[in-house]
């Protein structure tokens, strides 16, 4: 079985046992579309619009096992079901970003206890859209962040950017001590919905994805959430083309292999790894926030992992109530556990992305408050960067 790529320099100590600084992923923003569509909705949908199709039986079943009761639109159900071109869709894209992302962004901002000058790179993922500049200029130029802000959008790693994402603010807070990143996810997955895609793939996945937005901050010091400890990436050798976008003139176009239902069997080694290489056990684990792509990802981790249903309850709460929200997902698992009154003091935890590649990115850590260890006192004394780089805020 390989091992994922560990986190930088493959120390198998833990980051605090070094006296390196943490890093806090704080408490996510989360907001959905106003439209709402039920399962019912959506079967009924799928037995008018494809009433000749030879498997709709087999599609509305597989619909069904989903579990997805509810899903929220970013436009009513009778302008999605339109195509009105890939222009048309990329600009009502942009225009509905650029009217939803502040909210999060203030609203995790103030979860983090932080103001926009402090912040010194914002990560923006999506997969359902594309701007060039990318969002984040736009996001720097209107909400008061600082001209220095770095930038990076990630847009080509589907359900798995969100995790990537965390890693990613992970590096920068380690290799920038002090430092404060900005993560967004918008996925408007509804403006990917193709009326000529009717193979059986496309049609589960038309009840399957639902739209959201969610922002959160990783404090660099300080902060009450998961102290991110290790982190590392996975792909699987070969699967290319198990998920993957065709780019046409009308846009994007979602392939999904039949195979990838079955990809928990080849990753849950993975999370399993990670875990032991940070010195923890799976079993002992606390909490687990995981992409739920759909429930079999859900019930093979339980499978593989040995771990009862319950460990997994807030990740399949976000696909019953929102569907495949794709980056989104493990920002709105993580914002449960908080609405939950997050997790004890110390408590070892794990969150995970999956999507195209088929990447894994995986993180592990321990609940904080204040970004400290259980038992520690605050240290007082500025950190200096690493490299001799200062980052300003």
């Amino acid at each position: 079985m390989r091992s994922p790529c560990p986190s930088p320099g493959d120390e198998r100590l833990r980051s605090e046992d070094r006296g390196e600084p943490m890093a806090t992923l704080c408490r996510p923003a989360i907001a959905v579309p106003e439209h709402v569509i039920t399962m019912q909705q959506t079967l009924d949908l799928a037995r008018e619009t494809h009433a000749g199709h030879p498997q709709r039986d087999l599609v509305l079943r597989l619909i069904q096992n989903t579990g997805v009761q509810t899903r929220h639109l970013v436009q009513p159900i009778q302008e999605t079901l339109k195509h009105p071109g890939f222009e048309v869709r990329n600009r009502i894209y942009e225009t509905e970003a650029k009217a939803r992302v502040p909210d999060v962004v203030r609203r995790a901002l103030a979860h983090a206890e932080t103001e926009p000058g402090e912040i010194d790179l914002i990560v923006y993922v999506s997969c359902t859209g594309f701007m060039m500049p990318s969002l984040t200029a736009w996001i720097i130029n209107t909400m008061g962040f600082r001209s220095e802000t770095r930038q990076l959008p990630i847009a080509q790693l589907g359900c798995a950017a969100g995790g990537a994402a965390i890693n990613r603010a992970h590096d920068f807070c380690r290799a920038y001590p002090g430092s404060n990143v900005l993560i967004v996810s918008c996925e408007f997955c509804s403006l990917c919905y193709q009326p000529t895609d009717i193979g059986v793939g496309s049609l589960l996945s038309n009840g399957l994805f639902g739209d959201a937005l969610s922002a959160a901050v990783v404090r660099g010091r300080g902060g009450t959430g998961m102290r991110l400890e290790r982190n590392g990436s996975h792909l699987v050798p070969g699967t290319e083309d198990w998920i993957s976008y065709a780019v046409r003139d009308t846009g994007f176009h979602f392939l999904l292999d039949k195979r990838v239902p079955g990809t928990m069997e080849m990753l849950a080694p993975v999370l399993q790894d990670l875990v032991d290489l940070h010195g923890w056990s799976v079993p002992d684990m606390d909490f687990f926030i995981v992409h739920a792509g759909g429930p079999r990802i859900l019930d093979d981790l339980c499978r593989f992992l040995e771990l009862p249903p319950e460990m997994f309850r807030y990740s399949r709460a976000t696909l019953t109530e929102r569907g495949n929200i794709a980056s989104s997902v493990v920002f709105d698992a993580l914002a449960r556990l908080f609405d939950d009154g997050g997790a004890a003091e110390a408590a070892q935890g794990l969150i995970a992305g999956f999507g195209p590649g088929i990447t894994a990115e995986v993180a592990v850590g321990s609940w904080a408050k204040n970004g400290l260890p259980a038992g520690a006192a605050p240290d007082l004394h500025e950190l200096e960067p690493v490299g001799g780089v200062a980052l300003s805020g």
